[in-house]
């Protein structure tokens, strides 16, 4: 089934319609809900306050401003407001126009100290109470502080025309060299600040280049946060198998292992075991060294005598020297055991 132009332009033309009448209500601050709950206050000015402005408790938005009916004379004006959230407003509160300079004058309800259980109901007109304006209240918070400067004006007027009547012509033309040395004073100071503001200039590019490292440096920091979070946690793992370590029983071992080590010590040292009979007991140094001797001398005597222990001729005999009792000359710083 096609769909004729004319209908399409009709159909967007009725949305259009529904939603241009729906935001012109939104704006007013008609709401849409059925919960919202509608209150009215009369007053004999209402400042400049208009449809769809704020309703506020405690600085808090609760609705908005529907309607305004002042009638032909314009003497009691009624303002009926929505109140859209679920808030209870007690009897003895006051609703008041407060208008503003910079911002929206606001439709504000005043909540009394004193807590009562009676509340409004929808449908009921709130009890209002003039404003006095801003300017009126800015000139009550102003008028004390006036009357105060005033009096203060009059004691220290007072007070000079004392302070005159004391001061003689040597004290005055003191006062004037002072407040002249003060002039050169002040003079010096601004110079001074003038060339700490000059090296302070000097020393901006110092301090630029300053920054950008330590910028350069957190942008670092910021691309390694992986790297840095994996080395944290491997840290932690670390410390948490380092934390389940038993030390106690470590100690006990060690302690255990010195003590048998200390009593292996101990029996080397005595002469009862036969390490100890070989480190204390000089009978086998003296034994291992008579060997040396023997063995050096068989030795030189083999060397000396060869045809006494082996025969490599086939005709010839086997000496009949007798053997060497003293060494030879080349191992004469042997050591041998002379008796």
């Amino acid at each position: 089934m096609k769909i004729s132009n004319e209908t399409k332009v009709g159909s967007l033309t009725s949305i259009a319609i529904v939603l241009l009448i729906l935001g012109f209500n939104f704006l007013k601050g008609n709401s849409f809900s059925s919960k919202a709950t509608h209150y009215y206050a009369v007053f004999g000015n209402t400042q400049g306050i208009a449809i769809s402005n704020p309703v506020i408790i405690n600085g808090n938005q609760i609705g908005t401003v529907v309607s305004i009916d002042g009638g032909r004379d314009m003497r009691r004006i009624v303002v009926g407001i929505n109140i859209t959230k679920a808030v209870d407003i007690p009897t003895n509160s006051v609703a008041v126009i407060n208008p503003s300079l910079l911002g929206t004058t606001a439709f504000e309800i005043k909540l009394d100290s004193l807590p009562t259980t009676t509340l409004y109901k929808s449908g009921d007109t709130l009890a209002t109470r003039a404003s006095a304006g801003m300017l009126d209240d800015a000139l009550q918070k102003v008028d004390p502080v006036l009357k105060q400067v005033k009096t203060t004006l009059g004691t220290l007027d007072t007070l000079l025309r004392g302070f005159t009547k004391v001061l003689d012509a040597s004290t005055q033309d003191n006062i004037r060299g002072t407040m002249a040395s003060l002039n050169k004073t002040m003079a010096s100071l601004a110079q001074s600040a003038s060339s700490v503001q000059t090296m302070l200039n000097a020393q901006s590019g110092s301090i630029a280049k300053t920054m950008d490292n330590v910028s350069s440096f957190t942008g670092t920091l910021a691309k390694n946060n992986d790297k840095l979070s994996e080395t944290m946690a491997n840290l932690d793992k670390a410390s948490e198998n380092f934390s389940r370590l038993d030390f106690q029983q470590a100690l006990t071992t060690v302690d255990s292992t010195l003590n048998e080590l200390k009593i292996a010590v101990k029996k080397i040292n005595s002469e009862d075991g036969t390490i100890g009979k070989l480190l204390n007991n000089a009978s086998l140094y003296n034994n291992l060294n008579a060997t040396s001797n023997k063995i050096n001398l068989l030795l030189d005597d083999i060397r000396v005598h060869p045809k006494r222990y082996v025969s490599i001729s086939v005709f010839g005999k086997k000496t009949k020297d007798a053997p060497l009792d003293v060494p030879t000359p080349d191992t004469l710083n042997a050591p041998y055991l002379r008796k």
